[in-house]
C-alpha cells in the first residue's frame, strides 16, 4: 500500500468519524465541535492538493514505511 492510500484511508476515517460524532442525529453524537474538526481535516486535504506538502507522509516514513512507497511529497 502506498503512502497516498494510507493518507486517504486515515483522512477518510477521521472525516467520517468526526461527522458521526458531531451530527446531532447520530447515535454516537458527542459535540458539534467535531464538525469543526471535520472542516479542519478537509482544509488540510485541500491544502495538500495545492501545495503538495504532506506532513502525514513524513510521519509514515518515520514509522518505517519504505521510501519507495512514501512518495507523496514529490
Amino acid at each position: 500500500m502506498t503512502v497516498e492510500r494510507y493518507i486517504r484511508v486515515i483522512a477518510g476515517t477521521f472525516v467520517l468519524l468526526s461527522v458521526l460524532l458531531g451530527a446531532p442525529a447520530s447515535p454516537i453524537y458527542v459535540s458539534q465541535w467535531f464538525l469543526l474538526f471535520t472542516a479542519f481535516v478537509g482544509a488540510n486535504l485541500l491544502q495538500f492538493g495545492f501545495t503538495n506538502l504532506c506532513p502525514l507522509g513524513f510521519i509514515l516514513r518515520k514509522l518505517g514505511v519504505p521510501d519507495s512507497k512514501a512518495n507523496c511529497c514529490g
